[in-house]
């Protein structure tokens, strides 16, 4: 996966109704080793990684590249929106387009914040590159990242085995511009 490419970043924070997507920040690295030592957040995911690891390795501001937001709540990280290019995808239907990735905190599940996120985010991408298919991959097994999708507007193209796991590809075609 490499970013988006011609894009302006970092873009202004993006505000919802309880939310901000921005740039990354050093005051985010401890949120971001936790999400990422999270059994929890990576059940899906090929499993968490060490805490000791993730000390030692993550920059002082993680995830700092276009397509990459920090979803702030109340002024603290509870997740990250990945927007990037999928390169190298094992699946033709993906290679190129934009690819949608997702990470929230377990204290922040079941409040909605992730749709919210990701459709900022997604309308941002919209604006910064009018016209671009996004993709978004997950495991058929987790039924809250399927809802998400749908609910996203993202709808099948394919199943397939990787990882040991069923994994399901949709796609969000553009929104024609209005006029």
């Amino acid at each position: 996966m490499t970013d988006l490419g011609p894009v302006a970043w970092p873009p202004t924070p993006i505000r919802t109704e309880r939310l901000v997507l921005r740039e990354s920040e050093p005051r985010d690295r401890a949120t971001f080793v936790e999400l990422f030592a999270s059994p929890e957040v990576h059940t899906y995911l090929g499993g968490p990684r060490s805490r000791d690891e993730l000390e030692h390795e993550m920059p002082e501001a993680p995830g700092r590249w276009p397509g990459s937001f920090v979803v702030d709540l109340g002024g603290a990280m509870i997740g990250q929106i990945l927007l990037r290019r999928a390169t190298g995808h094992s699946r033709p239907a993906a290679a190129g387009k934009a690819d949608l990735g997702y990470l929230f905190l377990p204290r922040a599940w079941g409040f909605g914040y992730a749709a919210e996120a990701c459709a900022a985010a997604l309308d941002w991408l919209a604006d910064a590159l009018p016209g671009e298919p996004v993709v978004l991959t997950t495991q058929s097994a987790n039924v809250g990242s399927m809802r998400l999708a749908a609910k996203l507007g993202f709808t099948e193209v394919e199943r397939f085995e990787a990882w040991d796991a069923e994994q399901w590809l949709g796609m969000r075609s553009p929104v024609p511009p209005s006029g």
